[in-house]
């Protein structure tokens, strides 16, 4: 016998009876279920035992990293929060991941001027901020305020990055999302697919378009350039582009759009022309914007993860050191959230006609 001890696995059930609970009551603390309504001091009692015992590398517990910031507080800061929804989607994502740490998380909106964030970051961190979240309501590359370069605790970028990789920073995988969209119309057989871009200096529209012209390469389908229509977010713009695309003499049989907005545009205008969708086109977006689940038929879409996007930035201030490094951008994933809007073509159709 060599003498080492053997380290044993620690079960939910050993949590449950350090805490004095039952197994099932451990597993929804641990795993964040909020529709069952556990006291605050039971909860408490079940994390306690469970971080003193070590328990599972998946659990809260351990996936957080974020005891050093327990009952402080974080500052966010951002540009912009009233006009879109991705900024407090974040923000909420951040909230989840620190509920169980007792991280207060305080925001800032600062319209993106200069002279705002340097009031913003000093308040924070008066209010003792033992992290820093900026981020931007675009994805882009910033250049941070030398206010910045300095500070006494960490700082995270979210929805940015800088050109120097100094900081940790996460962004969607836009390039992906586009790929993926594209490639679910090609795996309905469509071959003819339309894509109507947000403005074109845009980095989200560069990249999804850097996706769809991957996904038909992929395919072995040729890339037509007529079938690009570029728009500008707005269901307007979507509306008006898709007009052109069903003037084309060989129509799409299927259009991505590049938010849901352009998508409901694209409705419009597809209806108008007397087609249906999805048994004469099929429509992807972009976003999961609330009203992709209002429009009828329901929208194939994108979802931003700009939720997990948020609990990972808040994650990694845990991590993080505030001396600057080199960080390569982290990337998170979009998910296809398939509704009805989207259907197989039927064989050997590349066109339609006007429905009379």
């Amino acid at each position: 016998m060599s003498g080492r001890k053997t380290n044993k696995r620690v079960t939910m059930m050993d949590v449950a009876k350090a805490a004095g609970c039952s197994q099932a009551t451990v597993s929804v603390v641990l795993n964040s279920v909020t529709d069952i309504k556990i006291s605050p001091d039971l909860r408490t009692r079940v994390l306690d035992a469970a971080r003193s015992m070590n328990y599972g590398v998946g659990s809260p517990i351990r996936r957080l990293g974020l005891d050093d910031l327990r009952g402080g507080c974080v500052g966010f800061i951002v540009d912009q929060l009233a006009t879109t929804p991705e900024a407090v989607n974040a923000i909420e994502g951040a909230r989840h991941e620190s509920w169980e740490n007792d991280v207060t998380i305080l925001v800032a909106q600062t319209q993106g001027r200069a002279e705002h964030e340097q009031k913003a970051l000093a308040r924070l961190l008066q209010a003792g901020a033992q992290g820093i979240v900026y981020m931007s309501i675009f994805t882009r590359r910033v250049s941070l305020d030398p206010v910045f370069d300095d500070l006494p605790v960490p700082l995270v970028l979210l929805n940015c990055y800088t050109s120097d990789h100094r900081f940790p920073s996460v962004v969607p995988d836009e390039i992906n999302g586009g790929r993926m969209a594209t490639a679910s119309l090609v795996g309905l057989g469509h071959r003819r697919i339309g894509t109507i871009t947000g403005e074109t200096f845009m980095e989200a529209s560069q990249d999804r378009l850097v996706g769809y012209r991957e996904a038909l390469a992929e395919a072995k389908i040729p890339y037509d350039d007529r079938l690009v229509v570029e728009g500008n977010w707005t269901p307007t713009s979507g509306f008006e582009a898709t007009q052109k695309l069903l003037a084309l003499a060989d129509r799409p049989t299927a259009i991505f759009c590049q938010n849901d907005k352009m998508a409901m545009g694209c409705f419009s205008a597809v209806a108008e022309a007397g087609l249906r969708i999805p048994q004469d086109i099929s429509v992807v977006g972009y976003d999961d914007d609330e009203l992709s689940r209002h429009l009828r038929p329901q929208l194939t879409t994108l979802e931003l993860p700009h939720r997990p996007m948020g609990a990972w930035a808040l994650r990694q201030l845990g991590r993080t050191s505030p001396t600057k490094g080199s960080h390569r951008v982290h990337k998170v994933g979009c998910a296809l959230i398939e509704r009805a809007s989207c259907q197989a073509i039927l064989e050997g159709k590349s066109s339609f006609q006007l429905a009379p």
